[in-house]
């Protein structure tokens, strides 16, 4: 049995367009609905560069979304970096290439402007997750993450 989407996904540019999907999809994943927090995220993106952040189209639906940026920060960070801020694929097709083929993607448009080492974040406790990373080549960076409760 194939492990890939039906037809081989389309990748294109994010739009506002895109909200009503992005928001079923999300709460497909986390079982709540978050619209409000889309749109403002969605916003956001129309802000930025639309090299990093993607949908991904099987059979003519939204299936599976990526967010990121290139940029440098404080803190000794080089200017030279790439993040991912939330990707999601929907449950249906989840396991059939659109996540790796999204990343894909979003990493080419990445190295086109001179990005060359990207960062996210990650819940340990999400193993999925932290097994597609790996797949995908991230390792443990020298960066710490930490946090304050208040």
């Amino acid at each position: 049995m194939d492990d890939r989407a039906s037809t081989a996904p389309v990748i294109r540019a994010m739009t506002s367009k895109d909200l009503d999907r992005i928001v079923e999809i999300d709460s497909k994943v986390l079982g709540k609905s978050r619209p409000e927090y889309w749109e403002m995220k969605l916003e956001l993106v129309e802000k930025r560069s639309p090299i990093a952040s993607l949908v991904a189209e099987v059979d003519g639906k939204v299936a599976g979304f990526i967010i990121g940026d290139a940029s440098g920060w404080e803190y000794g960070v080089p200017e030279n970096i790439g993040w991912i801020d939330t990707i999601g694929v929907d449950p249906d097709v989840q396991r059939k290439g659109v996540a790796r083929e999204l990343f894909g993607e979003m990493v080419t448009n990445l190295k086109k402007v001179g990005v060359a080492k990207i960062y996210t974040f990650a819940d340990w406790r999400a193993w999925g997750l932290l097994q597609f990373l790996d797949a995908m080549g991230f390792e443990r960076g020298d960066m710490i993450n930490l946090e304050l409760k208040v």
